[in-house]
């Protein structure tokens, strides 16, 4: 007697769905999708295939309406029928197609890409909701996509953008002040862009960009740095000392240093990395020129990402023209030069003298 073979059985159930009635066909394929959720840990991609074209099949004979829930509930899929959900992604109806688009990570990037070159501005929104996107994909979805597309990308973390994303963006920024500022307020985004979009927006979107962006820079506030006592820096310096003996005492450590508001940790960690005495990095710190401290911050070696944290938590408001000029100033300052002057320049002894004055005056006081 001869074996059955699994395409036999493939076919002899397809010949059973066309016979079936749209409600049976339903019911089998709800049954089937809750089979495969409830053993998803344990199927394997060798017996999902397997049931691939029977789902098809299956779902050929349903109405769309009905298509919803099931392509939510496959969306969540590790392990998934591919053809079907590669068939409910390119599904004509956006509400069929936005779960898995959006959710699925069976689906793959050319999948992806040929959907979103074929669809319309709803399968699009749904593709732009993604985790992770990849350049080539973003690419296709701000040159086909509308203002929500475009806004979605923008806001979306996981997007990676390419210099052709950014500049479609920049462009249709022009005139959408929404846009602008959630590139402008987009983690990471290169400098250029900031200017340029700055450059083109209007003076009502530039003062929104601005305004929020400090926020977001200086958590929502302006509080003052205030001067350490002898306490807190004695307290602080072993472990910055410590920290600098074995390597670590780096942009991170300075970096979280800025935004935790640990003043005696950042300016004894200052001091320490560009050799220069405590007075100087306390007077360029609480200077409202941003200058001194630029060239501290370059004498101590951070880099330009440590050095914008520094600048807007120190209490003072940073404006983009402010943060545009200090890192101009960044990228030309020479290291030596930076070291000298924090070391034994002007502004060492500018820190000298404004030490004396205020001793001479706590004298004064009678203090």
């Amino acid at each position: 007697m001869r074996a059955i073979s699994p395409a036999d059985i493939v076919v002899e159930l397809e010949d059973a769905i066309a016979a079936c009635p749209p409600e049976r066909c339903l019911f089998i394929l709800k049954q089937t999708t809750s089979l495969l959720l409830a053993s998803q840990d344990r199927l394997k991609e060798r017996q999902v295939s397997l049931l691939d074209d029977i789902l098809l099949h299956l779902m050929e004979r349903i109405a769309s309406d009905a298509l919803v829930p099931l392509s939510v509930s496959l969306a969540e899929l590790k392990i998934g029928p591919k053809k079907m959900l590669r068939r409910l992604a390119a599904h004509e109806d956006p509400a069929v197609a936005a779960p898995v688009l959006r959710n699925s990570p069976v689906l793959a990037q050319e999948d992806l890409e040929a959907i979103a070159s074929a669809r319309g501005e709803q399968h699009l929104l749904a593709i732009a909701g993604r985790r992770k996107i990849e350049k080539a994909l973003a690419d296709i979805l701000v040159k086909r996509g509308g203002k929500k597309v475009c806004l979605a990308i923008a806001k979306n973390q996981g997007a990676q953008l390419s210099d052709a994303a950014y500049a479609i963006l920049v462009a249709r920024a022009e005139h959408d002040g929404e846009l602008t500022k959630e590139l402008a307020l987009r983690p990471n985004v290169p400098d250029m862009v900031v200017r340029r979009l700055l450059a083109a927006a209007s003076p009502e979107a530039a003062a929104t960009v601005q305004s929020a962006a400090t926020s977001v820079e200086t958590g929502g506030s302006a509080k003052a740095v205030g001067r350490p006592c002898a306490a807190e820096y004695e307290d602080a310096r072993p472990q910055i000392v410590a920290l600098n003996r074995i390597g670590k005492l780096n942009d991170s450590a300075v970096n979280r240093f800025a935004i935790r508001g640990e003043i005696a940790n950042l300016l004894t960690a200052l001091s320490v990395l560009s050799g220069a005495p405590i007075d100087v990095i306390e007077t360029v710190v609480a200077d409202e020129d941003c200058e001194g401290l630029v060239m501290a911050c370059r004498a101590s070696r951070l880099n330009w990402q440590t050095t914008l944290a520094i600048l807007s938590n120190r209490g003072a408001r940073l404006s983009f023209n402010e943060r545009e000029r200090a890192q101009q100033l960044f990228e030309t300052l020479h290291l030596s030069t930076s070291q000298w002057a924090v070391r034994w320049g002007e502004m060492a002894a500018g820190a000298g003298a404004a030490s004396k004055d205020s001793k001479v005056a706590r004298s004064g006081d009678g203090r």
